[in-house]
């Protein structure tokens, strides 16, 4: 392993660098039947910086078998009190471990240091506390039914069994914990799989669970690439659901490989958001939003605000404002002070990005900032942004997942043609509108074919928001108690009083 590590990265995040990772199940590191490991790298710089292990089809059904014995065993007998307790042991561990956890999640997905302390880990912690609290409240109802006689009937809210969860590279903590809490919440018992490119947090919270008490076999964490390792996890017939987010690609795989036994799928998958600026609109704080939404974390977000709408009256003040902001973002590596962007993932991720642009200029779009790749080493894309796009056009049409804005204008006020031109597309995860008429704004939100609408706002990361999308971005919704719907089935009782 390169010993090029950044030198602002502190001791235990360095310590937990130089550990030769296993997968954990059953509560224990172990290593895996093919022996074979995968390299980690620090995007901003493409060195490795860590190995982790490369799990097997078989070590999948180990994982697997220790779930189901901890969901039979030790966890069932866990009570929803001691659940609360452990789930907030957990969370108060994490919050003891921020700096190292936010450093790990920096260097590992190249996200700048300060939202990683100030955004992931305080949001994980606030997702564990919100689903802590629902392990006593998950009570069921005494419906009054019709049946001749007398009768007594209720229904309860029992954990769906086994779950297989497998995550993506863009939020590792964050997707991690999203599906982590609600299953703990639940009782369900659960084998995670991290993304092969940035598995580290997700092993750290392994160990950070344990250490809280929450009894072994109950969180699993295995390495490896989705195939053997995430199909594995997906066809299992011995995991009940299975909960994915990534691409749609690999969503309808999932979805293939579930079909065996009919196992219970969510999905959250990608996105082409709209932005919809009103001639009314504070332009400022659109464009800060704007530039928030598409350029954080080089834009590898599946709700970025990457397809944006401005009326005519506003569109060339609007275009200057984001310009300005995209041509002074600093560009480096996360752990650098000062840093507003970091690099995409991978080199397959740059050249995807990069074709993407060059694409968007072939088919007419005029390049407004940005456009190319960005220093000697490491996996950098610059803001970007193109004017002239239209429907057709790739960069319309497909999720980029990078530092991309496309940006267009409107000269109508008639709300339904405006809402048709923005629904126009085969995602439905989020949208965005800016006006100071909050009877426009109303309107608007409700004609907007999306699982998440925020207005004079590009995002609302609160636990108790549900998050999913509609038409291709996916089923189901994570945060909120739909999470806890997800991950829990309802069984209805029902007594004969007369015999």
């Amino acid at each position: 392993m390169t010993t090029n590590i950044h030198p602002a990265l502190g001791e235990a995040a360095r310590a937990f660098l130089s550990r030769e990772h296993q997968l954990l199940i059953d509560g224990r590191m172990i290593a895996s039947d093919g022996g074979r490991r995968t390299e980690i790298l620090d995007p901003a710089t493409g060195e490795v910086i860590a190995t982790v292990v490369e799990a097997t089809a078989s070590d999948v059904d180990r994982a697997v078998a220790a779930a189901r014995g901890a969901l039979e065993g030790a966890w069932r007998k866990v009570t929803p009190a001691e659940r609360t307790r452990m789930m907030l042991r957990f969370a108060g561990l994490i919050e003891a471990n921020a700096d190292e956890l936010a450093q790990l999640e920096c260097i590992n997905s190249g996200k700048p240091l300060p939202f990683c302390r100030n955004g992931d880990v305080p949001g994980i912690v606030e997702m564990l506390r919100y689903m802590a609290g629902w392990t006593t409240k998950m009570g069921g109802e005494t419906p009054n039914v019709s049946l001749p006689g007398e009768w007594h009937a209720y229904t309860l809210r029992e954990p769906v069994g086994v779950v297989g969860q497998i995550i993506p590279w863009n939020f590792p903590l964050n997707m991690a914990m999203w599906k982590i809490a609600p299953a703990l919440a639940a009782g369900c018992a659960v084998v995670m799989k991290p993304s092969e490119q940035t598995p580290l947090t997700a092993l750290r919270l392994g160990e950070l669970a344990l250490e809280a008490g929450i009894p072994p076999g109950v969180l699993n964490i295995v390495t490896g690439f989705g195939h053997p390792v995430g199909s594995a996890l997906a066809a299992h017939p011995g995991v009940d659901k299975v909960a994915f987010t990534g691409s749609g690609e690999t969503g309808r795989r999932i979805l293939q490989a579930a079909s065996g036994n009919l196992k219970r799928v969510s999905l959250e998958l990608g996105g082409k958001s709209p932005v919809i600026v009103f001639p009314d609109a504070n332009l400022e704080a659109a464009a800060a939003g704007v530039c928030s939404s598409i350029f954080f974390h080089a834009g590898q977000i599946c709700a970025a605000g990457s397809r944006l709408y401005v009326h005519e009256r506003a569109y060339e003040p609007m275009l200057e404002l984001i310009a300005k902001r995209a041509n002074g973002m600093k560009m480096g590596h996360g752990l650098d002070a000062g840093t507003d962007m970091g690099p995409v993932i991978s080199r397959r991720q740059l050249d995807r990005v990069a074709g993407y642009i060059h694409s968007g200029q072939e088919e007419g779009a005029t390049l407004y900032a940005g456009g190319g790749a960005s220093g000697e080493r490491g996996f950098f894309v610059q803001p970007t942004v193109l004017t002239g796009v239209k429907p057709g056009m790739k960069v319309h049409d497909e999720e980029i997942f990078g530092p991309v804005l496309c940006a267009m204008s409107f000269d109508d006020d008639d709300l339904d043609r405006i809402a048709a031109t923005a629904n126009a597309s085969t995602y439905g995860l989020a949208a965005s509108i800016w006006t100071k008429d909050i009877g426009r704004a109303h309107k608007m939100a409700r004609r907007m074919q999306a699982g998440i609408v925020n207005v004079n706002a590009l995002s609302s990361p609160d636990a108790t928001l549900p998050y999913g999308g509609y038409k291709q971005s996916g089923w189901g919704r994570e945060r909120g108690f739909e999470a806890i719907e997800l991950y829990t089935e309802v069984k209805a009782v029902a007594i004969n009083l007369n015999n």
